[in-house]
């Protein structure tokens, strides 16, 4: 049996998405019962020139909803970027789902081919459909989710791997 371009980004998106948001929530409960200020764990990052918390979550959501948006051909919604507590987070997260998961099957299926050509800085790149969700927009999102994942573990909030991937 083939996967469809839908199954393969809509659902994916948003499972992975609502993960993060239970991740989050284990975070706040974290700080709360440790008394820790929840912005030094928003503001956490891995390595110093590397994105906060925050800035992973808000690319996670940007990637999910950007390549829908891209590969059914409709406007992308923008996001001001402005979060810094965990509620905001999972605010933004629920906004993209949301958007996400109003998309249908025919409005993405068929876009293996389309052509699409994204500006990344300060160039433009051209993928076909295919190209663009499979080898940039789900390793990208998966990325930054994991990236998430791995800031919050490395400041001791307990999740594991089935945090992260759910249960099935």
């Amino acid at each position: 049996m083939a996967i469809s371009m839908f199954q393969a980004s809509a659902p994916r998106f948003a499972n992975t998405l609502n993960n993060l948001s239970a991740i989050l929530d284990k975070a706040k409960a974290h700080a709360e019962a440790r008394k820790i200020d929840e912005s030094v764990l928003t503001a956490s990052r891995l390595y110093p020139d590397m994105l906060p918390l925050t800035s992973q979550v808000q690319i996670a959501s940007d990637t999910a909803k950007g390549a829908l948006a891209r590969l059914a051909g409709v406007e992308i919604p923008k996001y001001e970027d402005s979060e810094r507590t965990f509620d905001e987070l999972k605010a933004r997260i629920a906004k993209t789902v949301e958007f996400v998961s109003s998309f249908k099957p025919a409005q993405v299926d068929g876009t293996e081919d389309k052509a699409l050509t994204i500006k990344l800085g300060t160039r433009e790149v051209n993928w076909n459909g295919m190209q663009y969700l499979l080898g940039f927009a789900l390793p990208n999102f998966y990325f930054h989710v994991a990236t998430a994942y791995d800031i919050l573990r490395n400041n001791g909030v307990e999740v594991g791997k089935r945090d992260f991937i759910g249960n099935p």
